[in-house]
């Protein structure tokens, strides 16, 4: 056999092991409306501690998110980053279930039968 392939071998159990690691380590989704800094920064692929910082700066001068896209606002949040950590991005409360889309909010609840219109 040859040198270059006993090297492959070698390397493929520490390229597995790292691959599982990498899934163990995923964090939870975080809300972008509750999460501290430290939180953002852990949670989210490609936000450090400054855009983090940036994130709870925005927060705090303009508010509670009320869309996921509005991060792009925060200097140093591209859609690009956003569409990245989608999937880990909360708004309300309850982590298990994506933010709902704002326009299915808005819908008003149906009047009880038989109540005055």
């Amino acid at each position: 056999m040859s040198h270059k392939l006993l090297s492959i071998r070698n390397w493929i159990p520490t390229l597995a092991a790292t691959l599982l690691l990498t899934q163990l380590v995923h964090a939870e989704p975080v809300n972008i409306n509750t999460a501290d800094a430290t939180a953002l920064a852990k949670a989210l692929n490609g936000i450090g501690p400054a855009k983090a910082r940036a994130i709870v700066s925005y927060r705090d001068k303009n508010g509670p998110f009320k869309s996921v896209d509005q991060l792009a606002m925060v200097e140093g949040i591209t859609q690009k980053l956003i569409e990245k950590n989608r999937a880990d991005i909360r708004l309300g409360a309850d982590k298990s279930v994506p933010a709902a889309n704002p326009a299915e909010k808005s819908a008003k609840p149906a009047k009880p039968a038989g109540a005055a219109t």
